[in-house]
């Protein structure tokens, strides 16, 4: 790993060129981002799922508008009075239509109720009442989609390089966006949402993984948070472009249409090469002394002179004739051999599972701000909002406090708040719940958003869009179980939400375990990884952490010396 790191400082560090591509890759997030938000806003159903239909209504009634129509056609349920969403009005005789001029007579009163005839969510198929399954099975499919997009695609990345992931996620996420805009039924509707929805989640693993491995360490969580900023923009953008579209298909189209600019843009090798680290790694020294003497080239270093320093004493090109010696071919691995390492497969396990439930406990914090039909416009811009907030307070504390500590602090935050809702739902105050919940929901993106970043910086390089395409996914699952449980009329709520409490709290101790990867540079094989040792969680305390319990995944003495303590 060390000819790896003195041959991309001999190219110029994290010089102008490396810099510009980093701040450029925060664009194609925008378009992301709105692609990938457009879910709750393609799914989301009217107040009233039932369109009233004059021709029902007795002669006196048939030319009412507007609210006055609601009230005449849907009858009022509930101690509130709010009209029902699935039945409408029965009269006694629903009289034929009358011939123009003919006197009507007086309204008579209604004697019952009747199923819904036709649905306001649109002429093509009906996803309300009862067709309602029809949501969550779509939202359900979407979120499949794209947990097989980030294992699948993941695992390509470290076959076939970032930058052509990259392309084609793109390539077919364009052609499946403008499918979809044309679907006839809603069974083709449901196959292109989850194919769709994995090109997305491919183009935004290649896009993250490369981004992280062109940074140096120092800002790495900068440009990263600064990524989620840029995608948390693309999601407050839908909402302006469906008012001003008014079609799911048009919208759909756009969505295509931004894709496929994505594409003409960001496929060319100048705004998107392929990431060196990885070339380095896989052994492919050819492909990578090009991009590295661009690099140099571009941040103005000279590739032939190398500085004076000590650490930049020799050249790129010795540095890369080192790292040739013994390896012609490229060296490719999987993630099986997670299998044969003492300390990385478990630090992926535990960063899973706490993806796992920060991407699982956020529907019950929703749940509990919108406990019946919620409105589309406060659980979505609250969402959005607090993961903009969770991005700035990362920025602000996991380079000062380092990852572990901010992590631990998120997750028992996310517990403790779930806790109180549960043990106190009848005796808290209605501010207070609502206090917890948005306080629980902002941890939970908080340690979402970082068990991605930590994720990406403890995998080797060799392996790391697999490892972080199984965290990524571990989120998505836990997010799968909330359209799940809408599909049996949210009967598993209550259980659904002790279960990731409980997780909440395993999890909080699991994360003792983790390594602290602030500061340190990103390993490049599985050996470098599994030399990532557990640093004291306070400064101060002693040189290692020993915990009784996991004796067998300590180093031995003589190993001490190669492990990689963060300063």
């Amino acid at each position: 790993m060390e000819q790896e790191v003195r041959a991309l400082r001999a190219a110029g560090g994290f010089g102008r060129a490396r810099r510009l591509l980093a701040s450029a890759s925060w664009l194609p997030c925008v378009a992301l981002g709105l692609a990938l938000s457009s879910e709750p806003l393609l799914t989301a159903r009217p107040a009233h799922h039932c369109r009233p239909d004059p021709a029902l209504l007795p002669p006196a009634l048939r030319a009412l508008r507007g609210p006055a129509l609601l009230d005449a056609s849907l009858p009022l349920q509930g101690p509130t009075r709010v009209p029902s969403p699935c039945l409408l009005l029965r009269y006694p005789e629903p009289a034929p239509r009358t011939r123009p001029g003919a006197g009507t007579a007086p309204a008579p009163a209604p004697n019952g109720t009747r199923p819904c005839t036709s649905s306001a969510a649109g002429p093509a198929w009906n996803l309300v009442c009862e067709d309602s399954w029809k949501v969550p099975l779509e939202q359900a499919s979407h979120l499949l989609g794209r947990l097989l997009g980030c294992v699948v695609l993941g695992a390509g990345c470290d076959r076939f390089g970032r930058r052509a992931v990259f392309v084609a996620s793109l390539v077919l996420a364009t052609g499946l966006g403008a499918s979809e805009a044309l679907a006839a039924n809603f069974p083709t509707l449901l196959v292109l949402r989850l194919l769709h929805g994995g090109t997305l989640a491919g183009a935004f693993l290649a896009l993250y993984v490369a981004r992280l491995e062109l940074c140096d360490p120092p800002h790495r969580l900068v440009f990263s948070m600064g990524a989620s900023l840029f995608s948390v923009v693309g999601t407050l953008l839908l909402p302006g472009l469906a008012v001003l579209l008014r079609d799911w298909r048009l919208l759909q189209g756009l969505s295509a249409l931004v894709t496929g600019l994505l594409l003409l843009f960001w496929g060319f090798p100048v705004l998107f090469p392929e990431s060196p680290c990885w070339l380095l790694a896989t052994g492919q020294v050819a492909r990578a002394r090009r991009i590295l003497s661009h690099f140099a080239e571009a941040s103005g270093v000279d590739p032939q002179d190398g500085p004076l320093e000590e650490e930049n004493s020799l050249a790129t090109a010795t540095e890369l004739a080192a790292l040739s010696t013994g390896h012609p071919q490229p060296r490719y691995h999987s993630l099986l051999g997670l299998l044969h390492t003492r300390i990385t497969w478990r630090n992926g396990l535990i960063l899973g599972f706490s993806s796992l439930i920060g991407g699982g406990i956020r529907a019950s914090f929703l749940r509990i701000l919108a406990p019946s039909e919620p409105d589309f416009y406060l659980p979505y811009f609250l969402e959005a909002c607090l993961e903009a907030v969770a991005t700035v307070i990362l920025l602000l504390m996991a380079d000062r406090c380092g990852r572990r500590p901010v992590l631990l602090l998120g997750t028992m935050i996310t517990g403790l708040a779930s806790l109180l809702l549960l043990a106190g739902t009848q005796y808290l105050p209605g501010w207070t719940m609502l206090s917890l919940s948005v306080l629980g929901l902002l941890a939970a993106q908080a340690v979402s958003a970082l068990s991605s970043l930590f994720a990406a910086e403890v995998f080797p390089t060799v392996i790391r869009g697999a490892g972080l395409g199984l965290v990524l996914g571990a989120g998505l699952l836990g997010g799968v179980a909330a359209p799940l449980t809408d599909m049996q009329g949210r009967q598993g709520f209550f259980l659904q939400h002790v279960v990731f409490t409980s997780l909440a709290i395993l999890v909080l101790l699991c994360v003792l375990l983790l390594p602290e990867s602030h500061g340190r540079a990103l390993p490049q094989s599985l050996q470098d990884a599994d030399r990532l040792c557990r640093s004291p969680l306070l400064h101060g305390s002693p040189h290692q952490d020993h915990l009784p319990l996991l004796l067998s995944s300590h180093p031995q003495p003589q190993q001490l010396s190669s492990c990689l303590v963060a300063p």
